[in-house]
Parts: structure tokens; C-alpha cells; sequence
């Protein structure tokens, strides 16, 4: 009989995760790759290395789909959970670390806060004003100061003079650093100090009048970077904890929902193999003229959005 497994999908603007688990919730597969404004083309590439990585006798009975395409990718392939990032994140971690009560998430283009009390979740809070606490920023200046993005943390570990660069705002923080730069501040002092910076952002906008009690668990792709851990924790004054998947806790989460949705059909890889396509048009159907996004398989119609009166729904 084969094994069975589950398949949990996290699309982001800037990063695709995947995992495959067994019953156990033992993870089988996993990839991480770029998005690339191409979230069809990225999950496609990210089902073909899954499929690589199992054994022919497993059979994938369900699939959930989280992230910013969530919606897309789960039309594209015919997910039994689709879930928001703040459920996904939360499963995922609680399976890891059943005590923990504080979720610090920090990705590409959007970070969040999750508070648990007990296993539940209690409060929650999205980056909604600047984009200086995540990945996208801290890539950005790293290509301004001519080191590689995985290097950061270790330089900024070395750090004598750590410089202070305003943590409230992207282009403050740009021009702040440009500033100490043609002062003479050596790479290692700018880079500790623009880690404090998206500590200090997140904290100042995310994390605003949320009370972070410990066990604080770090994920997302910037819990990768040791110096922004190493300033969180400066901070908050305790440990953070960074798990070796944290960068999959989303993924992870998604497939946990698929596993225990009541929904089971066998999922097929050959889906990544297929041609997908969005269209768009004006629905016309009343004086809204809302945009209608239909999404195709094949050249038929997978999925149709973006309607916001009972006009659209008949085109389907």
C-alpha cells in the first residue's frame, strides 16, 4: 500500500515554500525558492523538485495553500485548505513548539506578529506603513554596501562600533545609512546597525503595544540573518529561538490544515506540467465595470474573481 503524505504550499511576493508530510507530520520533501513576480512558473519549478525528492509509492491525499497567491495556487492545484498567512504561520509553529506565545515573522515584503495564549491566537498584527523591518530592505542596502545578502549577520556579528540609523522609515533609514557610510564607518558598524534598525522597525510598527512574552519564536526568511536574531534579543531583553525550518513554518502549517481537512483527493504532479494562464477583463454586467480575473487550465476555466455583484458570477 503506498504511504500516504500531504502537501502544503506558502506563496510569497518574494519567496515559494513547500513540504510534504507524512501522518506524523514528519516532513518528507521541502523546497525554498524565489518568486520572482511568477508565482505560477515558481510553483510549478517547486512541485518538480518535491516530486524528485519522494519515493514513487507515496500518494498525496491533500493540499493547502497559504501566502499572498494563496488563492491562485490553491485554484491552480485544486486545494482542499486554503488559509491566511497569521492560521498557516500558527499551526505550522504550534506543531514545533507547542508552548510558544509570541510568532516574530519577517519576510520578504511584509512581516507579522502573532500572540498565543494557551495554543490559541489571541492578537495579531501586519506591517501596514514601511517596508524597512523586512527581507526586501535589508537586500537592498546590502547590494548598496557591495556584500552578500547571507553575509550580513555574520559581518554585523563583528561589529565594534555598531552605528544608529533611524529604525522608523525606509527612506530615513536609506539616507541615515548613506550618511554614516561617506562618514568613514566601517561596512561590519553599518551593517550591525542596520540589523538594529529592522529590529528596531518592527518593534516600533509591528510589534507596537503588544505585549512579547517569551518563548519568542523568530521566522521568515530574515530570522535567517544572526544579527537581526542577535538585536531582536538585545531588545526584548530574552532569548529568541530560531528553528532550522523557520523559513517553512508557513508551508509547514498549510499541509498540517490539509492533513486534517475531512477533504481528500489524491493530488497529481503532473499538474506542474501544465499550462496555466490569468485573463482579464471588464465584467460590464452594472456601473461597477469590475475587473474580472479568470484563471484557465488548459484553456478552460479553473476560476473566475473579482466581482463584487451577482453580474460577475454569471460569466462563470
Amino acid at each position: 500500500m503506498d504511504q500516504v503524505a500531504y502537501l502544503g504550499i506558502d506563496t510569497g511576493s518574494i519567496s515559494t515554500k513547500g513540504v510534504v508530510i507524512d501522518q506524523g507530520r514528519q516532513i518528507l520533501a521541502l523546497d525554498y525558492l524565489w518568486t520572482r513576480a511568477n508565482p505560477i512558473a515558481a510553483v510549478k519549478e517547486l512541485l518538480n523538485s518535491l516530486e524528485d525528492q519522494l519515493d514513487q509509492d507515496i500518494t498525496i491525499l491533500s493540499v493547502g495553500t497559504t501566502g499572498s497567491a494563496r488563492k491562485l495556487i490553491g485554484a491552480m492545484t485544486g486545494a482542499q485548505v486554503v488559509k491566511n498567512e497569521i492560521t498557516a504561520h500558527a499551526v505550522g509553529t504550534l506543531s514545533q513548539y507547542p508552548e510558544v506565545r509570541t510568532i516574530v515573522e519577517i519576510g520578504g515584503q511584509d512581516s507579522k506578529i502573532i500572540l498565543i495564549e494557551d495554543g490559541i491566537v489571541t492578537d495579531y498584527a501586519m506591517n501596514s506603513l514601511c517596508a524597512a523591518g523586512t527581507g526586501a530592505f535589508l537586500s537592498s542596502q546590502a547590494e548598496r554596501l557591495g556584500v552578500d545578502l547571507e553575509d550580513i549577520g555574520i559581518l554585523a556579528l563583528q561589529a565594534e562600533n555598531p552605528v544608529k540609523l533611524a529604525a522608523r522609515c525606509t527612506v530615513f533609514a536609506e539616507s541615515d545609512l548613506i550618511h554614516k557610510a561617506q562618514s568613514g564607518h566601517k561596512k561590519e558598524d553599518l551593517l550591525a546597525g542596520l540589523c538594529s534598525a529592522v529590529a528596531g522597525n518592527y518593534l516600533n510598527n509591528v510589534g507596537k503595544g503588544k505585549k512579547i512574552d517569551p518563548p519568542v519564536i523568530f521566522q521568515g526568511g530574515v530570522s535567517k540573518n544572526i544579527g537581526v536574531t542577535k538585536a531582536l534579543e538585545e531588545a526584548l531583553g530574552h532569548p529568541v529561538q530560531v528553528d532550522a525550518n523557520s523559513h517553512l513554518m508557513g508551508a509547514l502549517g498549510a499541509a498540517i490544515l490539509a492533513m486534517n481537512s475531512e477533504k481528500e483527493e489524491d493530488f497529481k504532479f503532473e499538474i506542474g506540467r501544465l499550462d496555466f494562464d490569468t485573463k482579464s477583463k471588464e465584467c460590464g454586467g452594472c456601473p461597477n465595470n469590475c475587473e474580472l480575473v479568470g484563471f484557465y487550465k488548459n484553456g478552460d476555466l479553473l476560476d473566475l474573481w473579482g466581482n463584487r455583484c451577482p453580474n460577475g458570477t454569471i460569466q462563470r
